[in-house]
């Protein structure tokens, strides 16, 4: 297994004196950047590109990001016993990332960064059913609150929910299923070895759709493909960093900012202005999802104490 190291030493470095959390809190804030300029990149894109195309070009150029760890450890990234869960999570990871896409495509940005934020939600239910974690009477209005935050933004039965709209929610589905495998693979495997075989995996799966609707791209949309690719592989690899350097209910808070950048991004490049109930539904479903890293922080602390089994998130 490769060592549990840092990803970017020359950023790390340069940041080395300051505090863990306030670390998390900076990475993560260049994290959500980073993500933001990526979505609006494949939303400018997407009218010269099928979005299926453009989800190849993100992960084959994002291999630029971590080829530089093949020449730090070797080959030594690819040394697994679990391949078949890695393969597992790279094709749900491609299906989701084929219909955020698409969903991007079609879209007004802010409303997907809402929704997007819906799959830590989804994640913490799977995670009761598959991995029989427990969760407490907080927790459960905490997940209450946010599929209501869900329902102002989409407003069914007032307004017909656009198909955009529906991959959003059914992409973070997916996306929460690729979290629960994570963390299974994570018990044994570094985070160097889970990012590498889902993008070194996600290049030839994603290939495929996109033969579907290829056309040949100029020297100038490659380039720009080139830094949505460089931009999603880097603020994934930030946003990893940050979880690491600062407490998860400190640091998880600042992706609210995606949000905010998707809301600038959108009124400035597509002329799109979000309604009330966008911010509202967004922000119920963020206090949702930070409630829920909040309340998951204080349990981890408590721990288990010999003899007695841990408390129950009341």
């Amino acid at each position: 297994m490769v060592k549990e190291s840092v990803l970017f030493p020359e950023i790390i470095k340069s940041v080395n004196n300051i505090g863990g959390n306030l670390r998390g809190i900076l990475l993560m804030f260049v994290a959500t950047i980073c993500f933001s300029l990526m979505h609006a990149l494949i939303r400018y894109m997407a009218g010269e590109l099928h979005p299926f195309q453009l989800a190849f070009f993100r992960n084959a150029f994002g291999l630029l990001v971590v080829l530089p760890w093949f020449i730090r450890y070797g080959l030594a990234p690819l040394k697994t016993q679990r391949l078949g869960l890695h393969a597992v999570r790279s094709c749900i990871n491609v299906m989701a990332m084929l219909m955020f896409f698409y969903a991007v495509s079609i879209t007004p940005l802010a409303e997907v960064a809402a929704l997007s934020f819906t799959a830590p939600i989804f994640a913490t239910v799977l995670a009761i059913v598959v991995l029989r974690e427990v969760v407490g009477f907080r927790r459960w209005c905490a997940i209450f609150f946010g599929f209501c935050g869900t329902l102002v933004l989409l407003r069914p039965g007032f307004e017909t929910v656009s198909n955009g709209q529906l991959l959003v929610v059914l992409s973070s589905c997916l996306w929460a299923c690729a979290l629960i495998v994570i963390k299974i693979l994570s018990r044994t495997e570094s985070s160097i070895t889970i990012i590498t075989y889902l993008i070194l995996l996600m290049v030839p799966l994603s290939a495929v759709p996109a033969l579907m609707v290829w056309s040949r791209p100029s020297v100038e949309q490659l380039a720009i493909t080139a830094v949505m690719g460089i931009l999603g592989t880097f603020g994934q690899l930030l946003m990893t960093e940050a979880i690491k350097a600062g407490d998860t209910n400190v640091v998880m808070p600042v992706d609210f900012f995606k949000m905010i950048w998707a809301v600038l991004l959108g009124f400035f490049i597509f002329a799109e202005v979000p309604g009330i109930t966008t911010w509202l539904g967004g922000a119920m479903i963020f206090g949702s999802i930070t409630y829920i890293a909040y309340r998951e922080h204080k349990v981890r602390q408590m721990g288990p104490v010999e003899g007695v089994s841990r408390p129950v998130d009341h």
